[in-house]
């Protein structure tokens, strides 16, 4: 179960593995609400002003995310592209839109080749791959250049990767999660075990707690920040779409360890298609939840790519 069990949500990647980069895309149904939340203190978006309450624009086209540090904020290009063509958008004029398409990136320019970053190209080849199907998570899209627990280097990192996770409300309403893991903290499981993170160099099956290295490191090297998306079918206004995007960062926080720093860019879109009545509260609290599972996920799905081991061989 998947960000795509909202009806209406497509989802395409579009992925470079000799680079080691990609990014992902998001195509929503006409009338989406759209809100946002950022945390980390290294953030690369676009577009996202225009999400929050008291600003003109309700409603969301597309949603890229994408690695290449801010050099890949330029693949929404190729975004508005595909949605101008196939005449998506704010409409301005008779046979004018412009297709409203916010965006996040990850720095993945510390794995494969810093040179090679996703572009206009590649954001409309994810449009165009854009489905309805389970979204294929791992080493795929936004997620193909990610990393967590990088702050000793690639060969002690863990390959981090695209999670996406939903839950069933009941009654036709769901709640889902796709999240891009490139964190400078560890990946914990509910009991807190890492289950990806810095690996112990005398025993690189194991882990050290990123959380306690921190304490010896006079300074921390940069090349994370955790982006996503949490999804839901239920009717929700403006301010209840951010106050969703707000809430599902607790998710991150859960599953993240340490989260939100400042070598973190860590944002989250949120997006209602409008079709069932519902609680704002419960949809927050169940996005959290389904950003903690869409994280867990990321990881357990990355294969070694790039010099960066991962958990799925």
């Amino acid at each position: 179960m998947t960000l795509t069990d909202i009806p209406g949500i497509r989802v395409g990647h579009a992925t470079d593995e000799d680079a080691v980069t990609g990014c992902t895309v998001i195509l929503c149904p006409s009338g989406t609400v759209g809100g946002v939340d950022q945390r980390g203190g290294a953030p690369g978006t676009r577009e996202t002003d225009l999400l929050r309450p008291l600003h003109l624009i309700n409603h969301v086209d597309a949603v890229v995310l994408a690695g290449g540090s801010a050099y890949g904020l330029a693949a929404a290009d190729g975004v508005m592209r595909f949605c101008e063509e196939h005449k998506i958008g704010y409409p301005v004029a008779e046979n004018l839109v412009v297709p409203i398409v916010p965006s996040a990136i990850l720095m993945d320019l510390l794995i494969g080749r810093a040179n090679v970053r996703p572009d206009a190209a590649m954001g409309y080849t994810a449009a165009q791959a854009a489905t309805s199907d389970a979204v294929a998570e791992g080493s795929i899209g936004a997620g193909t250049g990610c990393r967590v627990g990088g702050m000793m280097g690639n060969e002690l990192a863990t390959k981090g990767g695209i999670g996406s996770a939903s839950i069933d409300l009941g009654d036709g309403l769901y709640v889902a999660a796709l999240i891009a893991v490139n964190a400078v903290g560890d990946v914990v499981d509910t009991d807190g075990t890492i289950i990806a993170g810095l690996r112990n160099p005398e025993a690189p099956d194991t882990f050290l707690s990123s959380l306690q290295m921190m304490k010896s490191m006079a300074r921390m090297p940069f090349g994370n920040t955790v982006i996503g998306v949490v999804a839901t079918n239920a009717k929700l206004n403006k301010e209840h779409v951010n106050k969703v995007a707000q809430m599902a960062h607790d998710g991150l926080a859960q599953a993240i360890r340490p989260a939100h720093t400042m070598f973190d860019g860590d944002t989250i879109f949120a997006l209602a298609t409008g079709e069932i009545e519902s609680n704002v509260n419960v949809i927050g609290a169940y996005a959290a939840e389904a950003v903690a599972l869409a994280i867990r996920r990321g990881v357990r799905a990355a294969k070694s790519l790039g010099g960066v081991r991962g958990l799925a061989g």
